[in-house]
């Protein structure tokens, strides 16, 4: 079928719908909900069999579908009604959700109902970005291959709307924050309204929309006080106890989010540095090492990156025979345009922080005593996807996504890319990946060679076997052998051409991108850590319009902070 798949913004949802529906082969072309004007012209243009709208946000323009069979994907279950429907199910503890696909037009209320998932919700209050990327994208994609194959039948019409698959009632709203709560209540509010639009809050005298939010230790303490900090996270008394916060927005024009300890400053004068919070871990077993890193939505500031690139230069130094390198939430994204943005000098911040990305590559590249086996349990973009690719193998969860390009930043790389990538899938096909800027499928990936291997199942499955596997590898009776392999393959390669050699000329071309801003940057971070909307949509996506071809790209993001490199 010819799909127009019509979205508020190519993020990790549309990302998913679009790669299931093209992986079932159909034709998919996609728009942007810009302007009513501009999705009409895209329908009379596409010419589709199908309209598909995953996840529009609530400002999206809806035009009149002039005799299109539309469905809106909306992530809410049926029955579900009102704005903020992840919020609410967060923040009123709901045990089950949904996703329903519904009849498109002005309203999705009362609308027959296509289709619908329902999942159970997480016994720990998840961070919203975190629902809606895992379980709601999961099921959109589900959905969307469910009602294409209901559409090719020109006799379907949607049945009456099933009774509601959630009980009707008031919803809790998230609110203003009040640090006299119970932790647990002020952690599930945070998280309820993590990504956008934060939970407002006072905090040392600051007005500040919160963000990221932990349990902490039962400290005795005055709600609302500053207990302790610990790599840019600050710890805060509750009406019980405390929480760890790792990122604020101070509530002014032209605030971006940022670590909590650098929103407050100076007003964190004489707070004492305490244990118990930590984005970086090293564990270790019966021959298997693992490095865990978790950073908030996979973006890594220079001192984040110094920190992993100093636990793994311990953990390769160790006597373990395999090394896995587990990626949280969402595995990497690479820099951090925001600490850049809020940066005294941000070109300067910017090229510190490419030069600590790719030491921190280095690391995994360069580890000659054991075999590295990569944890990719949540999607990756630029160079996360370079920082995967170091390991010999290279594991990826059923349903990830990767989008191994920089087009959206204005940068002609990084992460040692030039090295990593063609290693992997070849130089022909490293230019084509890097040159149409499209995310690629878990599948697509074991494919092209970029992974080897998908697991599915939950989080928490993906992770076990991946332990299972590293140990069986630690184990073998042909790993002297592997290892060895390998060791020949790093020493010729280096007498080709040593890899400190890639990151050289990859620093020189990125010190053109950053300082002589010959492709943009600027203009590309200052758009995304702003959230500002694109003029068109990417004609990599698009319908192509006569006399038009948009060589820009829109950045694929989960919420304004996420797409970095």
């Amino acid at each position: 079928m010819r799909i127009l798949l019509v979205c508020s913004s190519f993020d990790a949802v549309a990302q998913r719908t679009w790669l299931a529906l093209r992986r079932a082969g159909h034709e998919v072309s996609v728009e942007l909900a810009l302007s009513e004007r501009l999705l009409l012209e895209a329908v009379e243009l596409a010419k589709p069999d199908l309209v598909i709208c995953p996840c529009l946000s609530e400002r999206a323009p809806v035009p009149p579908w002039r005799g299109v069979r539309a469905v809106v994907i909306h992530p809410g279950p049926p029955g579900d009604r009102g704005p903020a429907p992840l919020d609410r199910a967060i923040a009123g503890g709901e045990r089950e959700w949904g996703v329903s696909a519904v009849q498109g037009g002005r309203e999705v209320d009362g609308a027959p109902v296509w289709a619908y998932r329902m999942f159970p919700m997480p016994q720990e209050p998840p961070r919203k970005s975190a629902l809606y990327n895992g379980p709601v994208a999961e099921a959109a994609a589900e959905l969307a291959l469910e009602v294409a194959a209901r559409a090719a039948d020109p006799a379907f019409v949607p049945p009456a709307p099933p009774r509601p698959a959630v009980a009707a009632g008031p919803r809790v709203g998230v609110g203003e924050l009040s640090w006299r709560e119970p932790a647990e209540s002020v952690v599930r509010r945070v998280r309820a309204a993590d990504g956008e639009p934060g939970g407002g809050a006072e905090l040392c005298g600051l007005r500040v929309r919160v963000f990221d939010a932990h349990r902490g230790p039962a400290l005795p303490g005055t709600p609302g006080e500053v207990a302790g900090r610990r790599e840019g996270a600050v710890l805060v008394h509750t009406g019980d106890g405390t929480v760890w916060v790792g990122q604020l927005r101070a509530e002014e024009p032209g605030a971006v989010k940022l670590p909590a300890a650098m929103v407050l400053g100076e007003r964190l004068e004489g707070v004492p540095e305490r244990p118990g919070y930590g984005e970086v871990t090293y564990d270790r077993g019966e021959g298997v090492g693992v490095v865990g890193f978790d950073f908030y939505d996979g973006v890594m500031s220079t001192g984040q990156c110094r920190r992993l690139a100093s636990v793994l230069r311990y953990a390769v130094e160790q006597d373990t025979r395999v090394l896995v390198v587990r990626g949280g939430e969402v595995f990497s994204r690479g820099i951090h345009l925001n600490v850049i943005e809020a940066a005294r000098h941000p070109e300067l911040e910017a090229w510190r922080n490419l030069d600590a990305f790719g030491r921190v590559c280095r690391e995994v590249l360069a580890c000659t005593g054991q075999l590295v086996v990569t944890s990719v349990g949540g999607d990756a973009g630029a160079g996360g996807v370079m920082l995967a690719l170091g390991g010999d193998r290279v594991m990826v969860r059923s349903g990830v996504v990767l989008n191994p390009h920089y087009r959206a930043l204005g940068l002609s790389g990084g992460g040692l890319w030039s090295y990593a990538l063609p290693r992997r899938v070849g130089a022909e096909q490293a230019r084509r990946l890097l040159r149409r800027g499209l995310p690629v499928g878990a599948e697509e990936a074991v494919e092209l060679g970029l992974a080897d291997r998908v697991v599915p199942g939950s989080r928490q499955e993906f992770e076990r076997v991946v332990l299972e596997y590293a140990g069986k590898l630690a184990a073998s009776a042909g790993y002297a052998r592997l290892l060895a392999v390998k060791r020949e393959a790093w020493e010729a390669d280096e007498r080709r051409k040593p890899l400190e050699a890639y990151r050289v000329e990859e620093l020189a071309e990125l010190s053109c991108d950053v300082f002589g801003d010959r492709r943009g940057f600027g203009a590309a971070r200052r758009a995304l850590v702003h959230g500002r909307r694109p003029a068109r949509t990417p004609s990599r996506l698009a319908v192509h319009r006569e006399g038009h071809r948009e060589l820009s790209g829109a950045s694929p993001r989960p919420d304004a902070n996420a797409s970095h490199m």
